[in-house]
C-alpha cells in the first residue's frame, strides 16, 4: 500500500476518530484524542491490512498549550510507516499506555514521563527512568528552570557555554594539515628549536 493510500484507508477506517491526518514529507500521519487512542492503537496492531508490529519511536514535543506524544511504527509484514500524535492539554498530560501493545513503549513512555511530564495511564510502573526520582520538574518543557542547586551542588556560579560565546581557540574547528601544522610547531617548541 502506498502511503497516501494508508492514509485514504485509515481515514476511513478511523472515521471520526482522527483529528487530522496527512502526510509528514514521505511518511503518513494520523492524529488522535487521547480517549480514542487506545482502540486506534489496537487497530492499528491487529487489522490484517495494518499490522503495526513495531514501536520504532515515541518522541515527546511541547507545544505550548498542549504536551505531544509522537510514535514512529512500522509493520514489517506490510512494509509500511506511520506516525501517530496524541496531545494532553498541558495541566493534566495524561495519555493511555500502548505497553501492553508494544513492549518497546515501555521505557519510551517512562522517557515521556521523565523529561516532559506526560502521565501515561495504565503503565504498569511509570517512573523517573534518566533523572533521579527526586527530581523536579521536566527538563525538556519549555518553561523548565534549571535548579540553582540539587543536593547541596551549587549551580548558580557555573558558566554554560551560549551560542553568542566565542568558542575557545582549542575547540574551534581545525582541517587535518592545521592540526599537524599545530603539533609539528608544538613539538619543535618542546626541543628548544626549529626542525
Amino acid at each position: 500500500m502506498t502511503p497516501q493510500a494508508l492514509v485514504e484507508f485509515l481515514q476511513a477506517k478511523f472515521d471520526g476518530k482522527l483529528l487530522e491526518s496527512g502526510m509528514t514529507g514521505s511518511d503518513p500521519f494520523i492524529r488522535v484524542a487521547p480517549e480514542d487512542w487506545l482502540s486506534v492503537a489496537q487497530s492499528l496492531r491487529e487489522t490484517p491490512e495494518l499490522q503495526f508490529d513495531y514501536l520504532m519511536c515515541l518522541s515527546s514535543v511541547d507545544r505550548k498549550e498542549l504536551l505531544e506524544a509522537v510514535y514512529h511504527f512500522y509493520s514489517y509484514p506490510q512494509q509500511h510507516r506511520l506516525e501517530v500524535k496524541v496531545a494532553a492539554l498541558r495541566e493534566a498530560p495524561k495519555i493511555p499506555s500502548v505497553v501492553h501493545l508494544w513492549k518497546t513503549a515501555d521505557w519510551h513512555e517512562r522517557e515521556a514521563y521523565d523529561l516532559m511530564g506526560i502521565e501515561f495511564t495504565g503503565h504498569p510502573h511509570l517512573s523517573r527512568i534518566l533523572l533521579p526520582d527526586d527530581w523536579v520538574g521536566h527538563p525538556l518543557r519549555k518553561d523548565y528552570q534549571f535548579p540553582t542547586e540539587y543536593h547541596g551542588i551549587d549551580h548558580t556560579g557555573r558558566k554554560w557555554l551560549t551560542l553568542e560565546d566565542k568558542i575557545p581557540e582549542h575547540l574551534e574547528h581545525q582541517t587535518p594539515e592545521e592540526r599537524a601544522a599545530k603539533a609539528a610547531a608544538g613539538r619543535a617548541g618542546a626541543r628548544g628549536g626549529t626542525s
